[in-house]
C-alpha cells in the first residue's frame, strides 16, 4: 500500500530535552524504505547539532515498530548496485545511532522484524510493551538477516541469536528482555510511564559526560583487554578534568544535587 501523500513518513516532537522520532508508514508496517532511511539520517544530523537535545526516542506508528526493509521496493530495484546502495545506507544509519552523542531509546509496541529488529538492537536502550514481538525473519523469505545479525549478535548471546537468525521465529517481549535485547517490558497501558521514567533518568545527567561515556563504551567493545583499559584510562582522565566533574565534586562536598550546565 502506498504512503499517505499528505503525511510525513517520519514525525518529530521535542520537549524537555527529549526528541521523539516516530516512523510513520503504518500501512507498510513502518518498513525501512530508502526514503525513510534518508529521513532518519537527516534527523540524526539535526539532533547532533542541537544543543538542547539530550535523549532520542525512536517509535513506530501503528501495529509495528518496523517490519524491516521494504520488500516491495527491493523487488523493484534488484540490481547489485541498487541493493548495495540500500544496505550500505541502512548500515550507515544503524552505525550512526551508536555514534550519536545522546542516548537512543527504542520504544517497541508491536512487531520488530528483520531490519526492524536490527534497529532496536542498534539503539542504546530499549523498552517494550508486553505485546511486542521480535524476529530476524528474513530466512523464511530466502534472505538471511546478515546485516541485522551485526547488531543482534552484539546484544543477544550467541545461541539465542543464532536460533533467531536460523529459524526466523518470533520471540516475545519477556524472552527479548531475558536475552538482553530490551531493558524493560511494561504492560501496554503503562508503556509510556516506563519510557518517561527511563528518559528522566537520562535527561538529569550531564550531556557531555554521557556523550564521552557512550563513545568510550562502543569503542572499547571492539578492543582487547589491555587496549580497552588503556583507552578508557585516557577517557576517564579527560572526564575527570571536565567542568561537570568540578560541579559533581562540589555537590558531593555540599551534600546537594549537582546543577549541570545546560550544554
Amino acid at each position: 500500500m502506498p504512503d499517505a501523500p499528505d503525511q510525513p513518513m517520519l514525525l518529530r516532537a521535542a520537549e524537555g530535552g527529549v526528541v521523539n522520532l516516530t516512523l510513520n508508514r503504518p500501512q507498510a508496517f513502518n518498513s525501512l524504505s530508502e526514503a525513510l532511511i534518508e529521513a532518519i539520517q537527516r534527523e540524526l544530523d539535526r539532533i547532533e547539532a542541537d544543543d538542547d537535545a539530550r535523549v532520542l526516542v525512536l517509535r513506530g506508528n501503528g501495529k509495528a515498530f518496523s517490519a524491516g526493509h521494504d520488500l516491495k521496493e527491493m523487488g523493484e530495484n534488484r540490481t547489485r548496485e541498487d541493493l548495495a546502495r540500500l544496505f550500505q545506507r541502512c548500515s550507515a544509519m544503524m552505525t550512526r545511532l551508536a555514534k550519536l552523542p545522546v542516548p537512543v531509546v527504542a520504544v517497541v509496541d508491536g512487531i520488530a522484524t528483520a531490519a526492524g529488529c536490527q534497529l532496536v538492537a542498534a539503539c542504546d536502550l530499549a523498552v517494550a510493551s508486553d505485546r511486542a514481538r521480535f524476529a530476524t525473519s528474513g530466512v523464511k523469505y530466502g534472505l538471511f538477516c546478515s546485516t541485522p545479525m551485526v547488531a543482534l549478535s552484539r546484544n543477544v548471546p550467541r545461541k539465542p541469536a543464532l536460533e533467531m537468525l536460523l529459524t526466523g521465529d518470533f520471540i516475545d517481549a519477556a524472552t527479548a528482555e531475558r536475552h538482553g535485547l530490551v531493558n524493560e517490558v511494561a504492560p501496554a497501558a503503562q508503556l509510556e510511564d516506563a519510557v518517561g521514567r527511563l528518559t528522566a533518568r537520562l535527561v538529569d545527567k550531564p550531556k557531555d559526560v554521557l556523550a564521552l561515556g557512550k563513545r568510550a563504551f562502543y569503542a572499547q567493545l571492539e578492543m582487547g583487554l589491555e587496549e580497552a583499559y588503556a583507552f578508557t584510562t585516557e577517557a576517564i582522565v579527560d572526564n575527570a578534568l571536565m567542568a561537570d566533574f568540578d560541579e559533581g565534586l562540589t555537590a558531593f562536598k555540599e551534600k546537594r544535587q549537582p546543577r549541570w550546565n545546560a550544554s
